[in-house]
């Protein structure tokens, strides 16, 4: 599990390669600005995706992290 100044800094780079850095603070301000049900978000957020392709992802993901811990 990573530290949380750790996972602030991964999710900030990752917004920032993926949205530009203009767009990932934009994004980050529009989260704390705006009343923010994260439970309901969360609910939303994969339904289009087919569960065969999430679980596989959820899987490489998984074989990635196990991979770090050992390396």
């Amino acid at each position: 599990m990573l530290t949380n100044t750790v996972l602030k800094d991964e999710g900030m780079r990752i917004l920032s390669e993926q949205l530009g850095l203009v767009e990932a603070e934009r994004f980050i301000t529009l989260i704390r600005q705006e009343s923010f049900d994260y439970t309901k978000w969360r609910q939303g957020l994969y339904k289009d995706v087919p569960l065969d392709i999430f679980l596989r992802d959820a899987q490489e993901y998984r074989n990635k992290q196990h991979k770090n811990d050992y390396e």
